[in-house]
């Protein structure tokens, strides 16, 4: 299964040399990168990662209030793993309940054993591959990965499904929206798509292509930023040919 992280650190390179260790480990994914403590809080409130690095080298006591703060607004905060160049903010990181501390210089081991021991004690459930229509005493199970996407329909919901098949809900697309796995996307007032089929995203004509049948549908702004989290994951299980 896989884990999202999200690193709050002003130093570019050891974001870069973080995200190296971090990519040998095919299960955890780049959720957003954050430069100081205000920009971390949204990253976490808006993408709400696993595991979140902050590199406490400036401006400790700033990141251990946000940590603080945090519990305002969540049940379930991520789990934290401090970085520093020295021992000086341990004791503190510990009193904020934080996984682990590594030091800079990265020990390739030391990483290696935290990692493994943060799955071994936080392991990911999987997700329903099943959904369940219900309509009186009739219940429809539907296949997940069988799902194109989910269509509007007034204060219904059809679900277009990889055979060519209509399925009809009569319940709203929000009430879906939460109920779906996480590679379901919310793209427009009208769509939830399934991401595994997308093959294209056009930014100039605001349209997603579909693998199977070339099918394009719209997206609109107040979704963008759900677009741009598309992007990046699927441009994370890319090969990269941009120029």
């Amino acid at each position: 299964m896989e884990y999202t992280y999200t690193i709050i650190d002003s130093n570019a390179s050891s974001n870069l040399q973080l995200q190296h260790f971090l990519e040998e480990y095919g299960d955890f994914n780049l959720a957003s990168l954050s430069k100081n403590s205000t920009s971390g809080i949204n990253d976490i409130l808006k993408f709400s990662p696993d595991l979140v690095f902050i590199n406490l080298n400036e401006k400790a006591p700033e990141y251990f209030q946000m940590v603080i703060e945090l519990h305002q607004y969540l049940n379930k905060l991520p789990v934290f793993i401090g970085i520093s160049k020295t021992k000086d903010h341990a004791y503190q990181a510990i009193k904020n309940n934080f996984f682990d501390y590594w030091l800079q210089p990265y020990n390739e081991l030391d990483i290696r054993k935290s990692l493994l021991r943060l799955k071994k004690n936080m392991p990911k459930e999987e997700e329903a591959a099943t959904i369940c229509l219900k309509s009186y005493k009739d219940f429809h199970y539907l296949d997940t990965s069988e799902i194109l996407y989910l269509r509007a329909d007034n204060n219904a919901t059809d679900f277009i499904m990889k055979d060519g098949n209509t399925i009809s809900a009569f319940k709203t697309l929000k009430t879906f929206e939460t109920q779906l796995p996480k590679n379901f996307v919310r793209i427009h007032q009208s769509y939830i798509l399934n991401t595994d089929y997308v093959s294209r995203i056009s930014y100039g004509k605001s349209v997603c292509t579909l693998k199977l049948n070339k099918q394009q549908l719209p997206f609109s702004k107040s979704y963008r930023e759900n677009i741009d989290g598309l992007k990046k994951i699927l441009s994370k299980k890319s090969l990269s040919t941009l120029n």
